[in-house]
């Protein structure tokens, strides 16, 4: 038995949203795992490669509160064993950019000691601002 799943408009337009920006058409997705099964992070995420693109599928905004996309460390492993060549890293950066387009930000830059601010690399001060601010 073959069930039919319909979206209503936000859940289509969350859908699309993420196809134009990630350029991948996410539908033609079959869930064979392959992704999940190559991804040398997805112990370490909540929700795996396959499961981000199926809430993407179903276009659950609930997604966004993943670490998932926030783990892909798109090194292509899952693109290039893709049996439908979809480009899952394209997907999870389409999920970053969305999320950092809201302007919420996880770290509060002024509650950082600045015993701690001397200390630590600029570099990696300002990738973290620029990777958990908006």
């Amino acid at each position: 038995m073959i069930k039919t799943i319909v979206l209503d408009d936000k859940n289509v337009e969350f859908l699309h949203q993420v196809s134009d920006l990630s350029g991948q058409p996410i539908t033609r997705c079959d869930q064979c795992g392959v992704c999940t099964g190559s991804c040398p992070l997805a112990r370490e995420m909540d929700i795996t490669p396959s499961q981000m693109m199926r809430k993407v599928q179903l276009g659950q905004e609930d997604v966004l509160e993943s670490k998932a996309m926030w783990l892909c460390a798109s090194c292509f492993t899952c693109t290039v064993r893709c049996p439908r060549g979809l480009d899952l890293a394209k997907v999870a950066e389409a999920l970053r950019q969305i999320s950092l387009r809201k302007a919420v930000d996880h770290i509060d830059i002024n509650k950082i000691p600045r015993e701690e601010m001397e200390i630590l690399p600029q570099v990696a001060l300002i990738s973290s601002f620029r990777k958990f601010t908006g």
